[in-house]
């Protein structure tokens, strides 16, 4: 068996994780679910904090696929991460 790794990105995405875990599902923090979700999807470590992201989405009452289903329709309208509607470029870059 593979050893796990550490991701360069756990200690701050573990402040995040925190936060989602008493926080309401907002639009805003739907999709900062969804994008920890794709980024620790496959990762070999991070269990802990894999463990709290699927808490997460059981305290929502949601499937994965039903969260990217909304998350998808949200970056579509493309404001859950701008400041300003008129910014060019990807919503979620």
């Amino acid at each position: 068996m593979a050893q796990d790794q550490k991701h360069p990105k756990e200690k701050g995405d573990r402040l995040i994780v925190n936060e989602l875990l008493v926080a309401d599902p907002t639009d805003y923090n739907l999709a900062e679910l969804a994008r920890l979700r794709i980024r620790y999807g496959n990762f070999p470590g991070a269990r802990q904090l894999t463990q709290d992201l699927d808490l997460i989405l059981e305290q929502w009452q949601l499937t994965e696929a039903e969260l990217f289903e909304k998350t998808r329709h949200l970056h579509e309208k493309g404001k859950v991460y701008k400041k300003s509607s008129q910014e060019g470029g990807q919503d979620w870059s």
